[in-house]
């Protein structure tokens, strides 16, 4: 349809509906946007028209257009359902080929929506400027859902804020024009399932003058010491800088607030004046004087009340005289005594904030941080700021911190991020291997050197809390977040734990308030690995998040060790799992972890003795049964501390008090989980430096950083197969570079990667493994699909793989599986049909590549790599030796899945431990000389030689593999597996026994 048939006049639309709005005689007509009678279809850019969108396959809305007896405007009706866990809505863009509409003659929106009296708040954006509606600038508002029946919702333009938790161009000039528009969308409500009806979108009313020109003050909140002087920035902007049209003019006056005038401050009032013709920009100063006395007090408000006439007005500033004088602040007391006085100074309202977190993007006012009193605020994946730069993270952090300062104890927010592989959401950072390229390392030392280059990265951006490692003991590897855990066995897990030191520092916190330094969290307890397949009821979900159904000694030798490690390395803070858990024997079948207190309060904080706070999972109390009274009454009962309630804080906080008002929560919980927030706060050091330290902003994604990544992504690699010693290259070759991943760092980096999910393409900057290859100096031809001639090459190289995914989505069955794509099996089929090829997996998890093994003569798992891509070149060109282990079994098919390390049945295609050198003399010899090693091996373990056990162990592998070559049998797997865990257990004689027979099976 063409633009201008959306264009009708007033006097017809008036004609044609008899329930139009009167307006008024100088009103423009109205311009409908939206009749839903078919009009606009459903389609996106570049055609004009109607789309939804979601945060996973399940959060979009069903959309339809129906006819209605019933419809406001004409014969039918936009209508949808929907049931959105993470985020979703639906949009209008117009047609990116034509010009954008000129909305700037009227006074704002409006539209006729059906109320179903839920309570929820909707989000509306229009969307301005830029090329289209998909690369425009975004600008938001809401409205409530508190009625029944059809209503037409009349949105002002002067509502409309900048959007900050996304904009797909990072903004543009942050001033809403509208006179270049590309439409609007609506978000709909999460956590509920519901429905909608919405219909005749239009433009109304005549422009308001306050569009033109906008007061803004240099920031929301104005600390000060008791004494000084509040300086209190005013200044007027207009659209396109010009230079105003009219006077405008503040009037300002001291008034309200928790501060006593005459005592406190001297109040203060006047009026300001810009005259027509003052540049864009130009600013003034209201000066507010406090008081000084002898008492240690809490912080006090000093509300400055701004009239503003000629312009849009502010947020009322608020100048805040310090707390002072009280034992908290004092930085010499023990940390213990800061806590007790704190605590027994705080209102229960006040404790309640302290256990909430938010999420960024849900605030509906940032002024929510003191209203509420938020303990903390967090990023989900992919919530950033505009631009994604550091500074800017500093900024956005800064200005968060800054709210807090209003409360009456100016407790500091501690803001979490998920950093899992590198500081993942920040654009130009460091991004390391995921964990379980990690673990093929078998380097704990290397791994907690990327602990500390994230811990690094993250707190130069003002983040002091990381939501990682994950302990997860991964045991299927049919589960979407297989990969983030550092292997199969738990004996794997905990020797990479060294992670930990690298994000916190030592084991007492003491390190933790340095300027590269974070609190840690272990994840996600307990037995998240372990879920079975086909037991999630999360939408699609196949695994994630299921029930995992244990022996007591299984639970405690698998699942528990990981979290035992972790509490002895002092980590901070403990997340537990989405999933069920159902211990054999015990009589509660599945049980949510989040309602688990045996576990979290019996077992993490009691036997274990961990000391730090627990924090829930994403909205993940909403899982529970029973009501929302019920869900944070079993949740903080079962001993969780802070709950990450995203867009449901304030409901959370007001059922915390109303909960412990009635006796059902006790004070002593409550106490109980706000001094272990406290204490973590205090020893980050954010009361004496609640903002960011950017001093080490300058290293994000330095050479000195990258270097640590690329060690690690060429430590990951784990060569299976390499037939004729093809691998490493020689630089004088000639080689063909194929395949999906070999040039596609969306892919190498996969999920949580700037976004949730992750995704293809140019997402980061890094270097690619084909851009390794090339640096390397070899002689590469690069052809994706393998379509260029394959003549004249002495090698191929295929680099084959996964697209990224994230959590369940990324779950077998759930539009994923182990098997090639098509193309890449076409490429792997072409390339090494017309030369010796060497395939590269860039993968999560084992790809099935059983029937085509023979035809490959080289074979390895890079995992997910990481940015640094050079560092697969260094050992595919011999820089670095191929050194990693395989920290999962590979297997042969789907139907041996679960397949772990220990199973009575046990036949593989390589099995866990697996994984051939180069640049490395195999020892010579056989059964005798194993024998010797075993000697070795345990006069090693005998005097606590722990380096020697492992190299003698090591050499006893060498041997093993060397025989095998490429004749695996079970007779041969099960034992070469057992070796490893063996080593890991410090086990270095039985582990050379295992190996020995490996050997004699071979």
């Amino acid at each position: 349809m063409r633009r201008t048939a959306l264009l009708v006049s007033a006097a017809l639309l008036t004609g044609l509906l008899p329930w139009a709005t009167a307006r008024a005689a100088d009103d423009p007509a109205p311009v409908s946007v939206d009749r839903f009678e078919g009009e606009v279809p459903f389609a996106a850019q570049p055609a004009e028209g109607i789309f939804t969108w979601g945060g996973d396959t399940d959060d979009p809305p069903a959309l339809e257009l129906a006819a209605r007896p019933d419809a406001p405007e004409g014969a039918k009706v936009l209508t949808g359902t929907y049931d959105i866990s993470g985020y979703g809505g639906f949009t209008h863009d117009f047609a990116a080929g034509e010009p954008g509409h000129d909305w700037s003659a009227h006074r704002g929106i409006r539209f006729w929506w059906e109320g179903q009296d839920n309570g929820r708040k909707v989000a509306f954006e229009i969307k301005d400027g830029g090329a289209h509606g998909e690369a425009s600038e975004l600008w938001t508002t809401s409205f409530t859902d508190d009625f029944t029946g059809w209503k037409q919702v009349e949105i002002p333009f002067t509502d409309f804020t900048y959007r900050t938790d996304y904009q797909p161009v990072g903004g543009i000039d942050h001033v809403l024009g509208l006179d270049r528009m590309w439409g609007y969308a609506v978000t709909l409500p999460t956590g509920v399932k519901g429905r909608f009806a919405m219909d005749g979108v239009e433009l109304y009313g005549r422009a308001d003058q306050s569009l033109r020109a906008s007061v803004t003050t240099g920031a929301a909140v104005y600390p000060v010491e008791e004494g000084g002087t509040a300086k209190v920035g005013v200044t007027v902007t207009t659209t396109g800088a010009r230079p105003l049209e009219e006077p405008v003019t503040v009037a300002y006056t001291t008034a309200g607030g928790t501060a006593t005038p005459g005592r406190d401050y001297t109040p203060v009032s006047g009026t300001l004046t810009f005259p027509a013709g003052t540049a864009s920009g130009a600013s003034l100063t209201v000066r507010v004087p406090t008081l000084r006395d002898k008492a240690a007090e809490p912080a006090e408000t000093v509300p400055l009340k701004l009239t503003v006439t000629g312009a849009k007005a502010p947020e009322t500033p608020q100048v805040v005289i310090d707390a002072h004088g009280l034992p908290y602040l004092n930085p010499k007391l023990p940390v213990r005594k800061r806590v007790a006085d704190l605590l027994g100074r705080m209102s229960l309202a006040e404790k309640a904030g302290q256990m909430t977190q938010a999420e960024r993007g849900a605030l509906t006012d940032q002024g929510d941080v003191a209203g509420y009193a938020l303990g903390s605020v967090l990023s989900g994946g992919g919530s950033t700021p505009t631009p994604n730069t550091p500074e800017a993270w500093a900024k956005m952090i800064d200005a968060f911190q800054l709210r807090a300062q209003a409360t009456r104890f100016q407790i500091p927010l501690i803001y979490g991020v998920d950093a899992v592989h590198g500081h993942n959401n920040l654009v130009g950072a460091t991004i390391m291997p995921h964990n379980v390229g990690l673990g093929a390392t078998r380097d704990p030392r290397l791994a907690e050197r990327t602990g500390a280059v994230t811990a690094a990265e993250v707190r130069a951006t003002g983040i002091p809390w990381d939501f990682a490692p994950c302990l997860c003991v991964s045991r299927d590897e049919r589960w979407g977040r297989s990969y983030e855990s550092f292997g199969e066995d738990p004996a794997l897990v905990e020797s990479m734990e060294t992670v930990v030191q690298g994000l916190q520092g030592r084991a007492d916190g003491s390190d933790l308030s340095r300027g590269d330094k974070v609190l840690a969290t272990a994840k996600h307890f307990v037995g998240d690995g372990g879920t079975g397949y086909g037991t999630s009821t999360t939408g699609t979900y196949t695994i994630d998040q299921g029930v995992t159904k244990v022996t007591r000694q299984e639970l405690e030798a698998v699942h528990l060790a990981p979290f035992r490690t972790a509490v002895d390395r002092g980590v901070g803070t403990v997340m537990p799992s989405y999933s069920s858990l159902d211990v054999i024997g015990d009589g509660q079948g599945p049980v949510k972890m989040h309602a688990r207190g045996d576990m979290i309060n019996g077992v993490l904080k009691g036997r274990m003795g961990f000391d730090g706070f627990v924090i829930s999972d994403w909205n993940a109390i909403d899982q529970l049964p029973g009501d929302y009274a019920s869900h944070v009454r079993t949740s903080v009962n079962a001993g969780l501390d802070m709950m990450m309630v995203p867009y449901s804080y304030k409901d959370f906080t007001g059922t915390l008090v109303d909960e412990a008002r009635a006796g059902r929560i006790s004070e002593r919980r409550i106490d109980d989980a706000v001094s272990r927030i406290l204490t973590q706060k205090f020893r980050l050091g954010l009361f004496e430096h609640p903002y960011a330290d950017t001093r080490g902003a300058a290293a994000i994604g330095s050479p000195a950083h990258r270097a640590v990544a690329r060690q690690a992504a060429a430590e990951s690699q784990v060569l299976l197969k390499n037939s004729g010693g093809l691998l490493p290259l020689r630089k004088g070759e000639k080689v063909y570079v194929a395949g999906s991943d070999a040039d596609d760092i969306g892919n190498q980096t996969g999920g949580w990667t700037v976004t949730w999910q992750g995704g293809s393409g140019n997402t980061v900057p890094g270097t690619t493994i084909l851009d390794g290859m090339r640096a390397a100096g070899g002689d590469v031809t690069y052809s994706k699909d393998a379509s260029a001639p394959t003549d004249g090459y002495d090698a191929g190289v295929v680099v084959v793989g996964e697209t990224p995914y994230a959590e369940g989505v990324g779950d077998v069955g759930n539009g994923h599986r182990l098997t090639l794509s098509a193309a890449d099996q076409a490429a792997v089929d072409k390339v090494c049909a017309a030369m010796k090829c060497a395939v590269l997996i860039v993968s999560g998890r084992p790809q099935l590549v059983g029937d085509r093994l023979g035809r490959i003569d080289a074979l390895v798992a890079s995992w997910l790599p990481g940015t640094e891509g050079a560092g697969v070149a260094d050992v595919l060109y011999g820089r670095r030796p191929f050194t990693g282990q395989l920290p999962v079994t590979w297997p042969r098919s789907e139907s041996q899945l679960p397949i772990n390390v220990g199973d009575p049945s046990y036949d593989p295609q390589f099995p866990y431990g697996w994984g051939l050198t180069t640049l490395t003399h195999v020892p010579r010899g056989g059964a005798a000389t194993l024998r010797a090693l075993g000697a070795a091996a345990a006069a090693a373990e005998r005097t606590g030689a722990d380096r020697a056990g492992r190299e003698l162990v090591t050499r006893a592998r060498l041997i093993v593999q060397h025989k095998v070559g490429e004749r695996m049998t079970a007779a041969v797997a099960r034992p070469f597996a057992d070796a490893d865990h063996l080593l890991l257990t410090g086990h270095y004689a039985k582990a050379v026994q295992k190996l020995t027979e490996a050997y004699r099976a071979a």
